[in-house]
């Protein structure tokens, strides 16, 4: 605080041993030490009271840029879910009216016409697997057996 070298503290300790006198020096050089203590802790209190607002601050700071991102985010996850939604609701009307078109008996045919039945396989039409039945069985032939003479 102050910068007081050797020689400044000995003028001032013989003007204080001469004004106050060697009686009363010791209570009062005590009393000033007290005192300069006091004032050490008064001072060292206000700083941490000052670096404490600081803190609380940058704190307060923190806090709101935390919850400006949790908004952002929010607001962008309801309308990604919005986005979904719509999306899942446009398919479903979409197979609501493909299954209208497929299903004959909610659509029906004003002239009464009943669908064509399956006709026969023809040439241009190949027979799928189920249509041909089980594959024949070809038996291997019989091995010889061997005579022992």
């Amino acid at each position: 605080m102050f910068d007081v070298g050797f020689t400044e503290m000995m003028v001032i300790a013989v003007v204080a041993l001469i004004v106050i006198g060697p009686e009363r020096l010791p209570r009062v050089a005590r009393t000033l030490g007290h005192l300069f203590g006091r004032l050490q802790r008064y001072v060292n209190d206000v700083k941490a009271d000052i670096n404490r607002e600081i803190e609380l601050e940058e704190l307060k700071k923190f806090k709101s840029s935390i919850e400006d991102t949790a908004r952002g985010f929010e607001s962008t996850v309801n309308a990604e879910i919005n986005a979904v939604q719509s999306e899942a609701t446009k398919a479903q009307s979409e197979l609501e009216s493909l299954a209208k078109i497929e299903d004959p008996a909610k659509n029906e045919d004003p002239a009464g016409s009943q669908p064509a039945p399956p006709s026969a396989p023809t040439a241009e039409t190949p027979l799928m697997p189920s249509e041909i039945g089980p594959e024949p069985r070809s038996e291997a032939p019989a091995k010889p057996e061997k005579t022992t003479a």
